[in-house]
Protein backbone atom coordinates (compact mmCIF):
# COMPACT_ATOMS: atom_id res chain seq x y z
CA UNK A 1 0.00 0.00 0.00
CA UNK A 2 1.31 3.47 -0.57
CA UNK A 3 2.09 5.51 1.65
CA UNK A 4 -0.38 8.76 1.93
CA UNK A 5 0.94 11.98 2.57
CA UNK A 6 -0.51 13.35 6.28
CA UNK A 7 -1.47 17.03 5.67
CA UNK A 8 0.09 19.62 7.83
CA UNK A 9 -3.64 20.98 8.44
CA UNK A 10 -6.36 19.18 7.29
CA UNK A 11 -9.42 21.73 6.73
CA UNK A 12 -12.62 19.95 8.39
CA UNK A 13 -15.89 20.85 6.24
CA UNK A 14 -18.58 18.29 6.95
CA UNK A 15 -20.30 18.17 9.80
CA UNK A 16 -20.04 14.38 10.20
CA UNK A 17 -16.54 15.33 10.68
CA UNK A 18 -16.88 17.56 13.43
CA UNK A 19 -19.39 15.39 15.40
CA UNK A 20 -16.53 12.59 15.04
CA UNK A 21 -14.08 15.28 16.71
CA UNK A 22 -16.47 15.81 19.67
CA UNK A 23 -16.73 12.06 21.11
CA UNK A 24 -14.10 11.58 23.73
CA UNK A 25 -13.24 8.10 22.29
CA UNK A 26 -12.65 9.37 18.56
CA UNK A 27 -11.78 12.78 19.41
CA UNK A 28 -8.43 10.46 21.92
CA UNK A 29 -7.80 8.17 18.72
CA UNK A 30 -7.05 11.13 16.80
CA UNK A 31 -4.53 12.29 19.23
CA UNK A 32 -2.79 8.83 19.24
CA UNK A 33 -2.75 8.21 15.73
CA UNK A 34 0.21 10.35 14.46
CA UNK A 35 1.86 6.84 13.92
CA UNK A 36 0.14 4.04 12.31
CA UNK A 37 -1.22 1.81 14.80
CA UNK A 38 -3.89 -0.72 15.29
CA UNK A 39 -7.00 -1.25 17.27
CA UNK A 40 -5.14 -3.42 19.21
CA UNK A 41 -2.01 -0.99 20.07
CA UNK A 42 -4.39 1.79 21.03
CA UNK A 43 -6.29 -0.60 22.78
CA UNK A 44 -3.50 -1.09 25.35
CA UNK A 45 -3.16 2.70 25.76
CA UNK A 46 -6.72 3.79 25.90
CA UNK A 47 -7.18 0.80 28.23
CA UNK A 48 -10.41 -0.13 25.86
CA UNK A 49 -11.23 -3.59 24.17
CA UNK A 50 -9.79 -3.55 20.59
CA UNK A 51 -13.30 -4.31 19.18
CA UNK A 52 -14.61 -1.18 20.98
CA UNK A 53 -11.87 0.96 19.58
CA UNK A 54 -12.05 -0.75 15.96
CA UNK A 55 -15.55 0.01 15.94
CA UNK A 56 -14.65 4.27 16.61
CA UNK A 57 -11.74 3.45 13.77
CA UNK A 58 -14.36 2.73 11.25
CA UNK A 59 -16.85 4.97 11.88
CA UNK A 60 -13.60 8.23 11.65
CA UNK A 61 -12.48 6.68 8.31
CA UNK A 62 -15.79 6.82 7.36
CA UNK A 63 -15.57 10.67 7.64
CA UNK A 64 -12.22 10.66 6.44
CA UNK A 65 -10.27 11.71 9.23
CA UNK A 66 -8.36 8.57 9.77
CA UNK A 67 -6.98 6.10 6.71
CA UNK A 68 -5.83 2.59 6.50
CA UNK A 69 -1.66 2.97 6.98
CA UNK A 70 -0.78 -0.62 5.86
CA UNK A 71 -1.85 -3.94 7.65
CA UNK A 72 0.79 -6.50 9.35
CA UNK A 73 0.81 -10.39 10.78
CA UNK A 74 0.68 -10.66 14.34
CA UNK A 75 0.15 -14.54 15.29
CA UNK A 76 -1.42 -15.63 12.31
CA UNK A 77 -3.57 -12.52 12.06
CA UNK A 78 -4.05 -9.05 10.02
CA UNK A 79 -3.78 -6.00 11.66
CA UNK A 80 -5.20 -3.22 10.24
CA UNK A 81 -2.80 0.36 10.73
CA UNK A 82 -4.49 3.62 10.66
CA UNK A 83 -3.15 6.56 10.48
CA UNK A 84 -4.53 10.21 11.26
CA UNK A 85 -5.30 12.04 8.07
CA UNK A 86 -3.79 15.45 9.43
CA UNK A 87 -1.15 16.73 11.72
CA UNK A 88 -3.46 19.23 13.10
CA UNK A 89 -7.14 20.18 12.69
CA UNK A 90 -8.87 23.45 12.05
CA UNK A 91 -12.59 24.15 11.64
CA UNK A 92 -14.28 25.64 8.32
CA UNK A 93 -16.27 28.59 8.44
CA UNK A 94 -19.11 27.25 6.23
CA UNK A 95 -19.74 24.15 8.95
CA UNK A 96 -21.93 27.28 10.55
CA UNK A 97 -21.55 26.07 14.14
CA UNK A 98 -21.98 28.07 17.28
CA UNK A 99 -19.14 29.59 18.66
CA UNK A 100 -20.15 27.50 22.28
CA UNK A 101 -20.11 24.02 19.82
CA UNK A 102 -16.73 25.12 18.28
CA UNK A 103 -14.65 26.20 21.58
CA UNK A 104 -16.38 22.47 22.81
CA UNK A 105 -14.54 21.05 19.75
CA UNK A 106 -11.30 22.70 20.41
CA UNK A 107 -11.24 21.90 24.34
CA UNK A 108 -12.13 18.18 23.89
CA UNK A 109 -9.20 17.96 21.25
CA UNK A 110 -6.77 19.98 23.87
CA UNK A 111 -7.99 17.34 26.70
CA UNK A 112 -7.70 14.27 24.02
CA UNK A 113 -3.59 15.99 23.07
CA UNK A 114 -3.14 15.75 27.23
CA UNK A 115 -4.45 12.40 27.71
CA UNK A 116 -2.18 11.15 24.56
CA UNK A 117 0.75 12.96 26.02
CA UNK A 118 0.37 11.68 29.72
CA UNK A 119 -0.03 8.03 28.38
CA UNK A 120 3.29 8.23 26.39
CA UNK A 121 4.92 9.70 28.87
CA UNK A 122 3.83 6.44 31.19
CA UNK A 123 4.82 4.02 28.39
CA UNK A 124 8.13 5.54 27.82
CA UNK A 125 8.63 5.82 31.72
CA UNK A 126 8.25 2.19 31.85
CA UNK A 127 10.64 0.94 29.68
CA UNK A 128 13.08 3.34 30.82
CA UNK A 129 12.59 1.85 34.54
CA UNK A 130 13.88 -1.23 32.70
CA UNK A 131 16.79 -0.13 31.38
CA UNK A 132 17.78 1.69 34.65
CA UNK A 133 18.45 -1.88 36.49
CA UNK A 134 21.21 -1.64 33.52
CA UNK A 135 22.52 1.60 33.23
CA UNK A 136 22.10 4.99 34.16
CA UNK A 137 18.77 6.81 32.98
CA UNK A 138 19.51 11.01 33.73
CA UNK A 139 16.06 12.90 33.74
CA UNK A 140 14.95 16.01 34.55
CA UNK A 141 11.15 17.12 35.21
CA UNK A 142 9.92 20.25 36.07
CA UNK A 143 6.32 21.58 37.33
CA UNK A 144 4.99 25.00 37.50
CA UNK A 145 1.72 26.67 38.89
CA UNK A 146 0.46 30.12 36.87
CA UNK A 147 -2.60 31.87 37.96
CA UNK A 148 -3.64 33.34 34.15
CA UNK A 149 -6.79 35.90 34.48
CA UNK A 150 -8.04 34.88 30.60
CA UNK A 151 -7.81 32.93 27.62
CA UNK A 152 -6.07 35.51 26.12
CA UNK A 153 -3.37 36.08 28.87
CA UNK A 154 -3.48 31.84 28.19
CA UNK A 155 -2.92 32.07 24.60
CA UNK A 156 -0.03 35.14 25.16
CA UNK A 157 1.84 32.71 27.73
CA UNK A 158 1.94 29.70 25.48
CA UNK A 159 2.86 31.87 22.73
CA UNK A 160 5.82 33.27 24.53
CA UNK A 161 6.74 30.13 26.18
CA UNK A 162 6.84 28.19 22.98
CA UNK A 163 8.70 30.70 21.33
CA UNK A 164 11.31 30.85 24.38
CA UNK A 165 11.55 27.09 24.56
CA UNK A 166 12.26 27.18 20.31
CA UNK A 167 15.24 29.19 20.99
CA UNK A 168 16.12 27.44 24.03
CA UNK A 169 16.51 23.94 22.11
CA UNK A 170 18.18 25.55 19.08
CA UNK A 171 20.52 27.01 20.90
CA UNK A 172 21.55 23.81 22.78
CA UNK A 173 20.91 21.06 19.95
CA UNK A 174 23.51 18.62 19.02
CA UNK A 175 24.58 17.21 16.03
CA UNK A 176 23.16 13.82 15.50
CA UNK A 177 26.21 11.54 16.06
CA UNK A 178 27.28 8.61 18.39
CA UNK A 179 27.83 11.24 21.32
CA UNK A 180 24.92 12.81 20.92
CA UNK A 181 21.53 11.42 22.88
CA UNK A 182 17.87 12.21 21.84
CA UNK A 183 15.85 13.70 25.12
CA UNK A 184 11.94 14.26 24.87
CA UNK A 185 10.84 17.88 25.41
CA UNK A 186 7.09 18.05 26.05
CA UNK A 187 4.27 21.23 27.18
CA UNK A 188 1.11 20.80 28.34
CA UNK A 189 -1.16 23.91 29.68
CA UNK A 190 -4.40 22.64 31.35
CA UNK A 191 -6.39 23.82 34.30
CA UNK A 192 -6.41 22.50 38.19
CA UNK A 193 -9.05 19.80 38.19
CA UNK A 194 -11.49 20.31 40.42
CA UNK A 195 -10.59 18.67 43.78
CA UNK A 196 -7.10 17.40 42.40
CA UNK A 197 -3.88 17.95 44.20
CA UNK A 198 -4.22 21.39 46.49
CA UNK A 199 -0.15 21.76 47.41
CA UNK A 200 0.16 24.62 49.79
CA UNK A 201 3.89 24.72 49.55
CA UNK A 202 4.06 23.81 45.88
CA UNK A 203 1.88 27.22 44.99
CA UNK A 204 3.93 28.92 47.40
CA UNK A 205 7.07 28.26 45.40
CA UNK A 206 5.50 28.87 41.94
CA UNK A 207 7.47 25.51 40.58
CA UNK A 208 9.25 22.48 41.72
CA UNK A 209 12.51 20.54 40.23
CA UNK A 210 13.39 17.66 40.21
CA UNK A 211 16.72 15.50 39.10
CA UNK A 212 17.89 12.28 38.89
CA UNK A 213 21.45 12.66 38.73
Amino acid sequence: MKPKIIKETFLVTEPEQAAAMLHPVRSALISLLKEPASATELAKEMNESPQKLNYHLKALEKVGLVYRAGTRNVRNLVEVLYQVAGKSFVLSDSLGMPQETIQKLKDQSALAHVLAFTEKIKSDTAALMEQADEEEVPTAIMEAVIQLSSKQQRNQFMKEYSELLKKLIQHYQARENEQSVPYQVSIAVYPRPKGGRNDESFNKRGKEDRLGE
